[in-house]
């Protein structure tokens, strides 16, 4: 049974300097926190969210069906990550278009929406932003934080942007940066939206319409790296759709049929997202994932750039992973151990793909399950 979960936000007035030399000011961040916070202040974990996630990480809203948060079978009373125990909070990253200030928001400047002019953010730049939502909820240094694929990007940059805030990190399904072949997954899908004619540069908002047509294939695009052939196989085979097996010659291609199972759900999934997702929202996001590298300022050596982190940590990849593949968890790994920091590492033999992170796989809750509980021994939480 899932708990309520209640909406936040915070104004923060004071500019934020962002990576590109820019910076951003009156902007708000909407967040959701879990349990209760100590009187030590020492039990707060953050989560942090992937590409398109938002600050409901678990329980539900109160009146609507089917609202779990997205990370629901992961955080809550008696879970792995058991609020009871832990004051947990989820942020929604700046430039994102669930709550906190993104580029549907107008801008105070123009009094008109932020669009193609919303300024470019890294995984450095939210970190730094969930830093000020922390100061401001009284918590100094986190029992942990957490986060999955673009997430676990977040988590690893913040034991490296604020060492001395982070006890431990969960890095979940992530690396330490983009493969060329992500990057050109992320291009790809790019590419889908700009070239939509409704794009209209970015202010779609002004002519009154939105780029569907883009937003539904560069959905589709990400959903096929998402899964795993197994899976793909496992779920859809070549099965056609009934109405097109029964045709008599099961041959009548036009552009608008769906004959296969799997182009009906890769359809569905591209029209879902449409209806939710912010185009440039979208372009920012898959930009900072293709930015982030920490090792880059330190010629490539990511144990070198590690040697900052002063947390212990815990890495979990899947086996059929290969958007993020267990090999990149493991230079993590390799990194941490070189810099002889405390580190615990789980590969998890799953069929699930990328997705695996957010299933119910109890090999993988439970390892989770056990790290925590670890955490919450040391905080004597």
């Amino acid at each position: 049974m899932s708990f309520i979960a209640t909406p936040q936000s915070m104004l923060f007035e004071a500019p934020l300097a962002l990576q590109s030399g820019a910076s951003i000011g009156g902007y708000r961040l909407a967040y959701e926190t879990y349990g209760e916070l100590n009187a030590a202040r020492s039990n707060a974990v953050l989560i942090c969210h992937a590409l398109n996630a938002s600050h409901h990480v678990a329980g539900v809203y109160e009146g609507q069906d089917r609202s779990e948060g997205w990370w629901d079978n992961m955080v809550g009373p008696g879970k792995p990550v058991d609020t009871d125990r832990f004051f947990v909070i989820g942020v929604n990253n700046l430039g994102s278009c669930f709550g906190s200030t993104g580029p549907k928001d107008v801008n105070p400047a123009t009094g008109q929406a932020w669009g193609a002019g919303f300024p470019v953010v890294t995984v450095e730049d939210w970190v730094a932003a969930q830093a000020r939502l922390l100061d401001a909820l009284g918590i100094r240094r986190l029992a942990a934080v957490m986060g999955g694929s673009l997430g676990g990007m977040q988590a690893l940059s913040w034991t490296l942007q604020f060492p001395d805030r982070v006890r431990h990190a969960v890095v979940v399904a992530s690396a330490p940066n983009l493969t060329a072949e992500n990057i050109a997954f992320n291009e790809v899908a790019r590419r889908a939206i700009v070239t939509d004619p409704d794009f209209h540069g970015g202010d779609f908002y002004q002519h009154g319409v939105l780029p569907r047509r883009g937003l539904r294939i560069a959905r589709m695009i990400g959903h096929i790296t998402y899964l795993s052939d197994d899976v793909m196989n496992e779920k859809f085979g070549r099965q056609l759709r009934e109405a097109v097996a029964g045709h008599a010659s099961g041959y009548r291609f036009s552009t608008q049929d769906i004959e296969f199972q799997i182009e009906s759900y890769l359809r569905y999934q591209g029209d879902k997202f449409s209806d939710y997702f912010d185009a440039n929202t979208y372009l920012l996001i898959t930009r900072a994932l293709d930015y982030f590298d920490p090792a880059r300022t330190f010629d490539g050596s990511l144990t070198q750039a590690m040697a900052r982190a002063q947390a212990g940590f815990l890495l979990v990849s899947f086996t059929t992973d290969w958007r993020f593949a267990p090999a990149r968890s493991r230079e993590i790994v390799k990194a941490l151990l070189e810099n002889r920091r405390a580190v615990s590492y789980a590969e998890i033999d799953a069929p699930h793909g990328h997705d695996a992170f957010l299933l119910d796989d109890p090999r993988y809750l439970g390892v989770v399950r056990s790290y925590f509980q670890n955490i919450a021994a040391e905080i004597g939480a």
